[in-house]
């Protein structure tokens, strides 16, 4: 049973989380205090952490550094009320593995925890492929045969996202939730502007346009 160590100071979201998750099949243990989180983080003991930044004794970015300077490799998701892009950058540079701002769905907490969980159970896992398409998960890089390209940060996220369900059909829906975290304007071009991007960068052939469903990568 996986183990998750949420780490919020104010109690009423942090016994939700708590009980959707034990709900869920999880087993969650909740502390309020940055010193305690990196404490408990560095035991071994949890299979991912669900962080706030705001935290009484020190700033969440605190135990993120501290941890990853460690060489802890434990998967963490922020989750804080904190929505400016360069908190959302700080963080990520800074070792998170995800960033969710307040208030949220716990559907898409849950989606996003699952999505981690599968990620660290093969750890070893550095480089996504596709055919001759990679992504290199440290680097944030893109490589086909004919070029290696950086990719900003939603262009990596949505990259990710197709590589990690390879031949499927995701809805505009499906990735506005995964990347963006939360719903558009349904008329909201936004999802389109990046696949645009994205193939322009890797090649517009690998990116597969099906007409009244979504997308999928393609060859």
């Amino acid at each position: 049973m996986a183990r998750i160590l949420i780490v919020e100071d104010e109690g009423r979201i942090a016994s939700f989380v708590r009980k959707g998750l034990n709900a869920n099949g999880f087993t969650s243990t909740v502390v309020d205090r940055a010193g305690a989180a990196i404490d408990y983080a560095l035991t071994g003991n949890f299979d991912l952490m669900v962080l706030d930044l705001g935290l009484p004794d020190a700033d969440g970015f605190t135990v993120l550094r501290r941890l990853r300077e460690e060489g802890s490799r434990l998967p963490i998701i922020i989750l804080t009320a904190r929505d400016s892009v360069r908190d959302t950058v700080t963080g990520l540079e800074t070792g998170a593995d995800d960033y969710m701002t307040k208030p949220f769905r716990f559907e898409e907490l849950l989606a996003r925890i699952r999505l981690r969980m599968r990620s660290a159970h093969n750890a070893e896992t550095t480089v996504l492929h596709a055919g001759d398409l990679a992504l290199d998960l440290r680097t944030r890089r893109a490589s086909t045969p004919e070029a290696t390209v950086d990719l900003t940060a939603r262009e990596f996220a949505l990259l990710e996202l197709f590589l990690r369900h390879p031949g499927q059909v995701l809805s505009r829906q499906q990735i506005l939730s995964h990347v963006w975290g939360y719903d558009y304007d349904p008329g909201s071009n936004v999802v389109d502007v990046f696949i645009r991007a994205l193939r322009k960068k890797i090649g517009a052939h690998r990116i597969e346009t099906l007409r009244g469903m979504g997308y999928r990568l393609g060859g």
